[in-house]
Parts: C-alpha cells; sequence; structure tokens
C-alpha cells in the first residue's frame, strides 16, 4: 500500500482510493452522498484532508454489516468536521445500530426457513406462500390476478392470482 508522506495534508483522489482501497467512483458516489468532502483546487481536481481515509473505511465497515447510507450519513453528521472516527465513536454508533441489525438477522432467518419450505412444498402456491405473495390483504376477500376495480371507477391495489385462476 503506497504511503503518504506525513507532510502532505491532502490527497488527491486517486491517493486516496489507492489507500483506502475504495474505486475512485465510489468515492465520488460518497461524495455525492454527503459521506465525504472534498476541496477543488485552482485547478478544479478534488483534495481531501487525510481524516478522509479513516471516514472511507468507517462508511466501507458500516456498508459491509449493512447499515443503510442515509444512516451513516446521518452518523457522520454526528461528528464534528474533520475529525476522525474514533473507537470511541464506532462503539458508540454500533450499539445504536445493533438492535436493527438483530431484527434483519431475524427476519433473514425467517426468509430462510420460509425458503426451505417452499422448495421442500414445490407448489409456490400465491395463496399459501409467503415468499411469492407476502402479507396478502386483498386474498382474504377474493382472489384474483388483476387490480380489481371498485364501483364508481376507482382503482384498488390487488394481489397476483392463483395459478390458473
Amino acid at each position: 500500500m503506497p504511503q503518504i508522506p506525513e507532510k502532505i495534508h491532502e490527497l488527491t483522489v486517486g491517493q486516496l482510493a489507492a489507500r483506502s482501497g475504495a474505486a475512485v467512483s465510489a468515492l465520488h458516489f460518497y461524495e455525492s452522498k454527503g459521506l465525504i468532502t472534498s476541496r477543488r483546487t485552482s485547478g478544479n481536481q478534488r483534495r481531501y484532508t487525510r481524516d478522509t481515509l479513516r471516514r472511507v473505511a468507517f462508511v466501507r465497515a458500516a456498508q459491509r454489516v449493512g447499515i443503510p447510507l442515509a444512516t451513516i450519513r446521518e452518523a457522520l453528521a454526528e461528528l464534528p468536521e474533520e475529525r476522525t472516527p474514533t473507537h470511541e465513536d464506532w462503539a458508540h454508533l454500533s450499539e445504536a445500530w445493533r438492535s436493527d441489525l438483530d431484527e434483519r438477522i431475524k427476519q433473514l432467518n425467517r426468509l430462510r426457513d420460509h425458503l426451505t419450505d417452499c422448495i421442500g412444498c414445490g407448489c409456490l402456491s400465491l395463496d399459501t406462500c409467503v415468499l411469492s405473495n407476502p402479507d396478502d390483504a386483498f386474498g382474504e376477500r377474493q382472489a384474483g390476478s388483476r387490480l380489481m376495480v371498485e364501483p364508481g371507477g376507482g382503482r384498488q391495489k390487488g394481489r397476483r392470482g392463483q395459478a390458473g385462476g
């Protein structure tokens, strides 16, 4: 990994990409989403402060555990500008995100269990399949594969119909 001399306080996008392991396009995307910032030189080139390396690492670590970018941006916004996230910052944020991650793990476990049931069954019944037809509200009232027209010309959301129905 290329070393950056201590006397250099700003990095080009290429240097930041090489040091962080993130693609230049990812860095531009992070900047467009407000996760990192740069200043522009007189030649309109981006320059990043050295603390951006830690911010990029923070963003990538949070993404790896499934934290949405909007949530990451909110977390970084709580930090003072130009301050590198510390171990304490990460511990505080990870504790706040823990319940959300636990809930997602539960959802994935339920999905895995239902997937096994569906594969074992093989029917993929739109009447009962929680994968093909989750949260079916209209199925209790009437079967059908199209949106149903209510009296008076209004449309309501429908559900997928049963195979052959």
